[in-house]
């Protein structure tokens, strides 16, 4: 199959979730035979016109100068591009910049779409932007031929809102087995002597909920938030009102190998994210041995199930900070949720099932 994949910035991954499963996809799918093509922004990193056997298109992505308005640029850009390539198949990881351009794709080539998140319930929209966000969903489920749903949560909600059906595939992860205790040192920091938060600076991640809960609870050991607090005003407020000797702030961190060793070597690791799918920081936190809690949901549950604990509220993070210290009680719960990684979640299983999802299409 000619296959293309637009919605990211592009390959190699040097930005975030949608990215790394464009990258492993890719190159998974060449692996297996394919001739695979994925959109870049013209700025991205990595110029050149071939990596690992993925052919990249490079185009023009005015987002650096117009905001959120240039990624409508970027992808009608990408689309327009993508009607002389003869593709058999365009994957739209998204679909918020991209579907209101439906009617310039292709014909005779099968649309899929990966679904995402709720975007629309998030928070930070005001409510003009979170209607158009809804109608950007309904273009996406009326125009595709083939939904992608990362989570049973999101499959369930289409098929209650639109009587749809969508093809589940979760997203994946590597196991990480961090060894270095003295990587700790740079935030002075000893193994098992704090808690994590890892998190965008969002309302709908919970954060607050999380800081009040610490602040609350009767502990020591000191929480520790990563995350843009600078960059988003809801951040700002939170660290000028929560910043402490308890409740630090480190910023964001973008090194993945930092990333694993904190969550391994936490106590408790939080999980607040309540609008969305399969979260690729909750399987990175399940694959790096963290002791995961997690806000009450179903995209949170139907991942964990019962290897995590979970709050509503912060007088049930107070309670858990309160009561739960990582040892070999909790070894069960961590090793399960290794697994499932190695068995659910695992990029190999991931790239068989988009290509059978694939097939599917074209061949329909």
């Amino acid at each position: 199959m000619k296959i293309a994949i637009l919605g990211t910035r592009g390959i190699p991954n040097h930005y975030g979730g949608f990215e790394q499963l464009a990258e492993y996809l890719s190159v998974g799918l060449v692996e297996k035979g394919h001739e695979v093509y994925v959109y870049n922004s013209h700025n991205h990193p990595y110029q050149k016109d071939t990596w690992n056997g993925v052919h990249l298109l490079h185009q023009n992505d005015p987002e650096h100068r117009y905001g959120t308005a240039g990624q409508f640029l970027y992808d009608l850009n990408c689309i327009r591009d993508s009607r002389k390539r003869k593709f058999d198949l365009i994957l739209q990881l998204g679909y918020t910049s991209s579907s209101i351009w439906y009617f310039l794709f292709p014909k005779g080539t099968k649309i899929a779409t990966n679904m995402d998140g709720l975007e629309w319930l998030r928070s930070k929209y005001r409510p003009s932007v979170q209607l158009f966000l809804q109608m950007a969903e309904w273009l996406a489920v009326r125009t595709s031929h083939g939904l992608i749903s990362d989570s049973i949560g999101i499959k369930d909600y289409l098929k209650r809102k639109y009587f749809v059906d969508s093809t589940y595939i979760a997203y994946g992860a590597d196991l990480a087995n961090p060894q270095d205790p003295s990587l700790l040192e740079e935030w002075n920091l000893k193994p098992g002597e704090y808690d994590l938060l890892i998190a965008r600076m969002e309302p709908e991640n919970n954060v607050e909920t999380i800081l009040k809960g610490r602040r609350m609870a009767d502990i020591h050991r000191p929480l520790i938030v990563i995350g843009g607090h600078e960059k988003t005003t809801h951040g700002k407020q939170w660290y000028a009102e929560y910043a402490s000797e308890s409740i630090r702030f480190l910023g964001a961190i973008y090194d993945l190998n930092k990333l694993d060793h904190l969550r391994h070597f936490s106590n408790l690791y939080f999980h607040g994210h309540s609008v969305g799918g399969t979260n690729p920081s909750l399987l990175e936190a399940m694959a790096s041995n963290a002791l995961i809690c997690a806000h009450q949901n179903p995209f949170n549950a139907s991942v964990l199930g019962t290897d995590a604990y979970y709050f509503s509220d912060e007088d049930e993070v107070s309670e858990v900070l309160n009561t739960v210290v990582k040892g070999e009680a909790e070894a069960p719960r961590i090793e399960a949720n290794r697994t499932k990684i190695t068995e659910k979640f695992n990029w190999p299983g991931i790239v068989d099932q988009y290509e059978a999802m694939m097939h599917q299409l074209v061949h329909s």
